[in-house]
């Protein structure tokens, strides 16, 4: 069992009169103490961010006290470790203190001596754990920016709300459109916790027959049902320590949902065919893409699961509402493929940028990940025409030549204003600033047709 963070000291002597006596000293000191009669197993109970100290005799059986302080510091060096010493130790103490021994107390010594040591150890150990939080909290706003790329208000606001979640031990619904980013945003907010040495488990429920998402999710006993041979651990038990994301929540049948509630209420999980409830140390993530309070409303969801679920809502705004994230993201996808492939890296022009920009990327960042996949490699690529955006244009990595760049360009311009209602080719040539008989020209050389963009002429042509 790990050793409570509200302890400050660690007091270990196999004298048990000293070991009750110096616990009274620091007790009447308001000091939090536990007290142990051996050194052995200490270190797997103490976590690398206690924010306590230990005094430690040197001279015991089993583990001694410079044994303990060389396993103490293979954890973290910067833990305060104090040694008692008997007169004949000196020279051990001496040689703990080069190596990396807070302080050592010669016996006998006043109560006096005792508590000044260890006042001043949890002081430097108070500004050690202060000094590594601003580190990882620099750290992880950086993260953030890397692995959520965009500088509009949406994203800067997101990433602020993930940095304030993610310190915390609460559940979290994260709401978004298909390919979004729920993932990314759920294995964020873990790596930026404290959970972020535990396993980070994703399943999605709406990828699981309906025949084996409640074994899949809680695990089985042998014998639960037909083919259950051998134990199974559910993918809940298997997060114990970490996080679970659970993905396409909506999916899950009422019946699921139930014992959903239970294990978020109650913090245990209990297999299929089993008795034993096991408590769990668990944060879940769970995404939807439906509005789950409309689904409530009609019975298709859980109200009571909702409102448990629903504490902590973080939305992901879609691409089409990100402005300029577009140009950035696509910029950073393409370079990273064009690495990855060993190609030159293409800069977007600006008839490149107007098409990204009016596009209404329906599939979201998945989607523009995909067509700056597709621009590095060289592949011309159509962005998908939507209702919204028809004749949305052509794209293709920068040409080499200066006349090449000019019809590339040219081509975009007209191919964006397509996409604009028009009532007629005169119309549309008056927005281009170009002669009716010009744009015909220039509509047949680039491939791009009127009637193809929805727009409908009435015009003598």
């Amino acid at each position: 069992m790990s050793i409570d963070n509200q302890i400050q000291v660690v007091l270990i002597d196999d004298d048990p009169h000293l070991r009750q006596a110096l616990c009274q000293t620091l007790d009447l000191a308001g000091l939090k103490v536990l007290t142990l009669g051996e050194a052995t197993g200490l270190t797997a109970r103490l976590s690398r961010d206690w924010p306590g100290v230990v005094v430690s005799d040197i001279r015991m059986p089993g583990m001694d006290g410079l044994e303990l302080l060389a396993e103490l510091h293979g954890q973290d060096a910067e833990l305060p470790v104090l040694l008692i010493t008997g007169h004949g130790d000196v020279p051990l103490a001496v040689q703990a203190m080069r190596a990396g021994a807070y302080d050592f107390l010669e016996k006998p010594f006043a109560s006096d001596a005792l508590l000044d040591s260890v006042r001043r150890a949890l002081a430097l150990r108070r500004l050690v754990l202060d000094n590594r939080s601003l580190r990882l909290a620099l750290s992880d706003r950086q993260q953030l920016s890397t692995r959520l790329v965009g500088h509009s208000p949406q994203m800067l606001r997101l990433r602020e709300q993930i940095g304030a979640l993610a310190a915390t031990k609460a559940d979290v619904l994260i709401l978004g459109e298909t390919g979004a980013g729920k993932e990314v945003v759920a294995r964020a907010l873990h790596d930026l916790s404290s959970r972020r040495s535990g396993p980070f488990v994703a399943i999605n429920a709406g990828a699981l027959a309906e025949s084996v998402v409640e074994s899949e999710l809680f695990g089985h006993e042998p014998g639960a049902f037909t083919g259950a041979q051998k134990r199974r651990i559910g993918k809940f038990e298997f997060a114990n320590g970490g996080t679970l994301f659970l993905d396409e929540i909506e999916s899950m049948s009422l019946d699921v949902q139930v014992k959903l509630l239970r294990l978020l209420q109650e913090r245990v999980v209990e297999r299929l065919g089993g008795n034993q409830l096991i408590p769990l140390d668990i944060r879940i993530i769970a995404a939807t893409k439906e509005d789950l309070r409309q689904s409530a409303d009609q019975g298709r969801f859980r109200a009571d699961l909702y409102y448990r679920l629903n504490v902590a809502p973080l939305r992901i705004p879609p691409l089409r509402e990100r402005g300029e994230d577009a140009l950035m993201l696509f910029q950073h996808f393409a370079d990273e493929a064009s690495s990855r492939h060993g190609l030159p890296l293409h800069a977007l022009q600006p008839g490149q940028r107007a098409l990204l920009l009016r596009h209404s990327w329906p599939g979201n960042v998945r989607e523009l990940q995909n067509a700056a996949e597709r621009f590095a490699l060289g592949l011309e690529l159509a962005l998908d025409n939507t209702p919204d955006n028809p004749a949305a244009g052509v794209l293709t990595s920068t040409p080499g030549g200066l006349s090449e760049q000019v019809e590339q360009f040219e081509k975009s311009l007209i191919a964006a204003e397509l996409t604009r209602p028009h009532s007629s080719l005169r119309s549309l040539a008056e927005a281009l600033g170009v002669p009716r008989k010009t744009l015909h020209d220039k509509l047949r050389k680039h491939g791009l047709n009127f009637a193809d963009s929805g727009n409908h002429s009435t015009d003598d042509e």
